[in-house]
């Protein structure tokens, strides 16, 4: 089973490759904006920084902003806010850290575009002693005082069996080839790393063997336009049955596409919550559920416990699963689910 799930992985990374070579150089032309304020800025409060990945055209993260002004607002602290535009400018998030340092913050909540290539940064933040709070994704150090996350390995699982229930509620052949395609929104993060690692692993292990996961993986970097020629690249597959989108942007451009073209055929796990989304998930002709993440959670928290570590608090623990919820027709009207759902 190793050697199994280490060679599917193996593809998995193969096809995150080549699928992003041609954008490989095509970062952001526009840079990080300067910090804004997230609530009223009131003299002698504490200076909390936020730092986002993306800033427009997403749910998901607006939902993260959303929870971090409300904990200052809650807890009397001036909050700022910037993030960059697309998912794999790393750079300006390295230059946010710096700006936020030099500001003086009294604490910094970071969703880090890149695991790998913030990690220096990151630790010299945390030497010069200020709390460091991460959300969303880890990163590849130590050097910070906890993170609130989901956790990606068990979602992804929770995405392949969503999966494999979908693709035999719509009736498709077992005996018979059938295709599966995925779309992720960046290669360099460790949460995406993880989700498939979960996806695959529990794929592996409970799909037919006639059923495959399509090896070109496509990656739109955080750009909304290139979600969408993924989802239309993946959609030509003639023995396509499904699609994953592993991130809010990249299902966002499956549920638009899927619905211009008609493709009720296609069976659609998602993660997080959208209008797209959401439009499929209620209309009968579709198959469709999403992994719905805490993520309003994950800004209050943030805030809040930047604020505790700065008054001194150490953290027990580095890593807090947040937890997800499965969103489809079935459940979408339960109470756990509508609570989450009210800040979406």
């Amino acid at each position: 089973m190793k050697r199994i799930l280490a060679g599917l992985f193996s593809i998995v990374l193969c096809g995150l490759t080549t699928s992003c070579q041609t954008h490989e150089n095509a970062q952001t032309e526009r840079s990080a904006p300067d910090f804004m304020p997230l609530t009223e800025i009131v003299d002698g409060r504490d200076n909390v920084y936020l730092i986002v990945k993306v800033l427009e055209n997403s749910s998901y993260w607006d939902v993260i902003i959303e929870g971090a002004r409300d904990a200052g607002n809650a807890l009397g602290c001036n909050v700022y806010y910037s993030g960059s535009y697309v998912e794999t400018d790393w750079a300006s998030h390295e230059r946010l850290l710096g700006e936020a340092s030099a500001a003086g913050a009294d604490a910094i909540v970071l969703a880090p575009d890149d695991s790998v290539n913030l990690s220096g940064k990151i630790d010299e933040i945390y030497q010069e002693g200020i709390p460091l709070v991460l959300i969303d994704t880890i990163a590849n150090t130590d050097n910070y005082d906890v993170c609130y996350m989901t956790d990606n390995l068990m979602a992804g699982q929770e995405a392949a069996k969503e999966m494999l229930s979908l693709l035999e509620k719509q009736g498709t052949d077992t005996s018979a080839p059938a295709q599966v395609g995925i779309q992720v929104g960046a290669t360099s993060s460790l949460t995406i790393i993880e989700r498939l690692a979960g996806f695959f692993q529990y794929w592996s292990k409970y799909a037919p063997p006639s059923w495959e996961v399509i090896p070109d993986i496509k990656c739109n970097e955080g750009d909304t336009e290139k979600a969408l020629v993924c989802a239309e690249e993946l959609l030509e597959y003639p023995d396509l049955k499904g699609v994953f989108g592993a991130n809010n942007g990249s299902t966002v451009g499956f549920a638009k596409v899927i619905r211009e073209q008609e493709r009720k055929d296609i069976a659609v796990v998602g993660f997080d919550y959208s209008e797209e989304i959401a439009g499929l998930i209620m209309d009968d002709d579709y198959t469709v559920s999403t992994i719905l993440q805490k993520q309003y959670d994950m800004g209050y928290q943030g805030v809040e416990t930047a604020l505790s570590l700065k008054d001194g608090e150490e953290m027990p623990v580095k890593f807090i699963d947040t937890g997800v919820i499965v969103v489809d027709q079935d459940t979408i009207g339960q109470e756990d689910v509508q609570e989450v759902l009210s800040h979406n």
